[in-house]
């Protein structure tokens, strides 16, 4: 789970001639659909994307006139443009200090930016931009794979962008008028920098709230505990929550889970969602004006239209609509670093540290899987059933097979 919360930039976009024969063509890409009505005649380019654990989505961009193209998270909670630190050196890029702060749920950083950037996604680029430089290894290492920066509320604020998650392809339109689908839901946010919308929340009592609307958040719902404890929204006799550790800018925070009751977004109303409590020590949610934020493994059910020009967010549910929320618990976290998957938290009195996990260890194998992919053995590993097999190396070098049983926690 992350959250960056930054300024916001603006950003200068090119957009190309339409012809006939290039409406032609966009309709043969984009698809004559009965749901399709977005303007064919704005249409500008798709980028594709993949969703990786926890439900962020991350694509392929290209910096200046560099020919490898980078991955980047798709953040509707970050306010700018930013790039890894690490990428930026082996670029050959030195940013400069720009006097500001940069706040996460974990602690505060100075920003540092690079000026007069390009940024080229798909067939749209976007030239003279201020990229902030941020260290970025500890996403890479939960999500084991190079995140080599987060394309951000910015650059959605200079277009019509659709992000269809039963597709994988996010589409870019110039702003105006548009005309939505039938059976989704107009939500009318405030922006100020990064989209702000409320929500209905019902447990021990029922209040309407606001949050960020954050796809670049890997979980369902983040609150601050100044907001639960002022709302009393949990009752004192629920369920004791679960302690869990969390990551974001600023590095490791502890954080509690537990569940809320129903949570709602217009019409669509979702019961019994995994709900994380932090500490907000830096201030991100500026509580009380805001209770926290919803992240993108709740967004993610939905296809989105984000245009920010109108202050609109048109949500419709899709494929994933009707999955189930995730309550299985390991207790082990695991990250790749150095090219080895390593457990690098495990929680007291949980199945890992049952099964006999220990900080430190290196994952071998995860049922007879030797290939090394975070993203699968997060997953094995958060699969209820028989019970997980899971040869680990000890730090003396000795190799060891534990047997875990995943269980339900919420």
């Amino acid at each position: 789970m992350r959250l960056l919360l930054t300024i916001l930039l603006v950003l200068a976009g090119v957009a190309r001639p339409v012809t006939a024969q290039r409406i032609a063509e966009i309709q043969r890409i984009v698809g004559e659909r009965e749901d399709n009505v977005l303007p064919a005649d704005r249409y500008l380019s798709s980028v594709s994307f993949r969703v990786l654990f926890g439900g962020i989505i991350v694509g392929k961009a290209c910096l200046n006139s560099f020919p490898d193209s980078l991955t980047f998270i798709f953040d509707t909670g970050c306010g700018s443009i930013s790039l890894d630190s690490m990428t930026a050196a082996r670029l050959g890029l030195v940013p400069r200090a720009s006097g500001l702060l940069l706040r996460g749920v974990a602690g505060i950083c100075p920003q540092r930016v690079l000026d007069c950037q390009t940024l080229r996604l798909g067939g749209v680029q976007v030239d003279s931009l201020k990229v902030q430089v941020a260290d970025y290894d500890l996403l890479s290492s939960v999500y084991g794979e190079k995140i080599d920066g987060i394309v951000g509320a910015g650059f959605f604020s200079r277009y019509l962008v659709k992000i269809d998650y039963d597709r994988g392809q996010m589409d870019i339109y110039t702003r105006g008028n548009v005309r939505y689908p039938r059976g989704g839901f107009l939500l009318k946010p405030r922006l100020y920098g990064l989209p702000m919308l409320e929500g209905d929340l019902e447990d021990a009592r029922a209040i309407r709230s606001r949050f960020y609307f954050d796809t670049g958040a890997g979980l369902c719902l983040l609150f601050s505990s100044n907001f639960t404890s002022d709302s009393a929204i949990f009752s004192p006799k629920r369920k004791k929550p679960v302690k869990i550790q969390g990551a974001g800018l600023g590095g490791k925070t502890e954080m509690q889970l537990t569940t809320l009751k129903t949570f709602s977004l217009g019409p669509f109303r979702f019961k019994k969602i995994p709900t994380y409590i932090f500490e907000d020590a830096y201030d991100v949610t500026s509580y009380p004006q805001l209770a926290g934020l919803i992240g993108n493994d709740l967004l993610r059910r939905f296809n989105l239209w984000l245009n920010y020009e109108r202050s609109e967010i048109y949500i419709l549910p899709n494929r994933s609509y009707k999955q189930p929320f995730d309550y299985s618990y390991s207790g082990v976290t695991i990250a790749l670093i150095e090219g080895r998957i390593v457990v690098t938290d495990v929680i007291e009195e949980s199945p890992a540290a049952k099964a006999g996990f220990r900080e430190g260890d290196r994952v071998v194998a995860v049922n007879g899987d030797r290939k090394q992919d975070l993203q699968v053995y997060q997953g094995l590993l958060r699969t209820m059933g028989p019970k997980v097999k899971v040869l680990v190396q000890r730090e003396n070098g000795k190799e060891e097979l534990l047997l875990m049983k995943v269980r339900s926690i919420l």
